[in-house]
């Protein structure tokens, strides 16, 4: 029993010692735990985003591939529809530098009930990733000002050139048009 005594006291004051320090070092540990600890990964699930920060970089890639980055859910019937265009650009590109990300924005409640299935039965070859930050208002407008948080919603950019699309495509030749520019 005292063994645990002295024990607890060492930790007490270890804790304190490292709290009260200030370091700039214990502020970096702390801020690579929290930013770790806001990306999941589950069985059978791309990684989650709890929030957007963590998930930003994947519009700020300085470098010679065109990145498709579309907003869809699964409870989404447009965003669903055009899914199969944006799996044949991936296909059909393969061999270029572009790269096409799907966003899923389904709700964390349905992540193994909805998206997990559909992701099995769709084995979508697109790079998916699951954003689930719940505060919209904070993070839409930093993907594009113009942005009204409806989705599917689709950016397109290479470098510094960005375009934005809210709007469901109806076909691959129509996705095709507005990344041939960036080619």
């Amino acid at each position: 029993m005292q063994k645990i005594i002295i024990t607890l006291f060492l930790a007490i004051l270890f804790l304190n010692a490292c709290q009260d320090s200030g370091s700039t070092q214990t502020a970096k540990v702390k801020a690579v735990v929290s930013n770790k600890a806001s990306i999941k990964i589950l069985p059978g699930l791309p990684p989650i985003y709890e929030h957007f920060e963590d998930l930003a970089p994947i519009f700020a890639q300085q470098n010679d591939t065109t990145y498709v980055i579309n907003f869809w859910a699964t409870w989404c019937a447009p965003c669903v529809k055009e899914l199969p265009y944006f799996e044949a650009l991936t296909e059909k590109y393969a061999t270029q530098k572009v790269k096409v990300i799907l966003v899923s924005l389904d709700f964390s409640k349905q992540l193994e009930t909805k998206l997990k299935p559909f992701l099995k039965e769709n084995k979508l070859q697109s790079k998916v990733l699951i954003l689930i930050d719940p505060d919209a208002n904070s993070w839409v407008d930093k993907v594009n000002p113009a942005w009204s948080g409806a989705i599917p919603t689709t950016v397109v950019y290479k470098g510094d050139i960005n375009e934005f699309y809210e709007k469901s495509f109806d076909s691959l030749s129509e996705l095709e048009e507005i990344i041939t520019p960036f080619l």
